[in-house]
């Protein structure tokens, strides 16, 4: 039963996040990366790490995209306005990087098994907090100036006149 969960909330996944990208509505992207970032939680549930879970629905698809959905508000670009994608070169790029991911997923898949029992020490609250602020601090700080950097350049666009 496990199996089958995981390779559902796997497939919505990953459905979501092509979808994220293909979508030529910024509003619709956004809405599938909501659909991505609950399955993405849903696979975290399914691994024992509740913590993780949580954190992935209360940050990213609470706060993150509703920031996203903000910024794509206040932009407010005309219909169209919308840059016009073209379909050829989209479709083979997404093809090419989709048949690179499953070549990648199976060859990855061959190589490591996936570990077996309860993740239970991985997704809790003491163990992500000691990793974040010890092995993982540089990457952590480099990230938080990475989202003000987000924040200020959404404002700047939201704010034609500065």
């Amino acid at each position: 039963m496990e199996t089958v969960l995981f390779i559902l909330f796997g497939a919505i996944a990953v459905c979501g996040a092509v979808m994220v990208v293909t979508r030529k509505h910024p509003m619709a992207s956004a809405l599938y990366l909501i659909l991505t970032l609950f399955a993405v939680a849903a696979l975290f549930v399914l691994r024992q790490a509740h913590f993780l879970a949580a954190i992935q629905v209360i940050i990213y698809a609470g706060a993150v995209v509703v920031l996203f959905v903000f910024v794509i508000m206040l932009i407010n670009v005309p219909e169209d306005r919308l840059p016009v994608e073209r379909a050829t070169t989209v479709r083979v790029l997404g093809v090419l990087a989709a048949g690179f991911f499953i070549l990648e997923s199976a060859v990855l898949a061959r190589r490591y098994s996936m570990p077996t029992g309860p993740a239970a020490e991985v997704g809790t609250v003491e163990t992500v907090g000691r990793a974040l602020f010890t092995d993982y601090l540089l990457a952590f700080e480099i990230t938080s100036v990475l989202l003000l950097a987000a924040v200020i350049g959404a404002i700047a666009l939201a704010k034609r006149k500065i």
